[in-house]
């Protein structure tokens, strides 16, 4: 099984894929998302997505600066504001 992530900046959309794992630098601290998670929502802090497309891989680190983050039925989206 995969996580459907979606990675979105008001502007447009940067990454639609299906992953192993996504940790998201969450204002509260980072958190993992795999599929079948709890469905909830956090506000993003300025840091470092970091994207494993299979278990065990070097992970891919896009810098997000700010947004929301919410895992629901259809996978994780991430709304940052931006992203470099």
């Amino acid at each position: 099984m995969a996580l459907h992530f979606e990675l979105v900046t008001p502007a447009r959309l940067v990454r639609s894929d299906d992953v192993y794992m996504v940790v998201v630098p969450g204002t509260e601290g980072e958190f993992g998302v795999l599929e079948g998670h709890a469905p909830f929502m956090s506000t993003v802090r300025d840091g470092t997505l970091k994207v494993y497309k299979t278990e065990g891989a070097t992970p891919e680190e896009i810098q997000v600066q700010g947004g929301f983050a919410e895992v629901g039925e259809n996978g994780l989206t991430v709304l940052a504001e931006h992203v470099d």
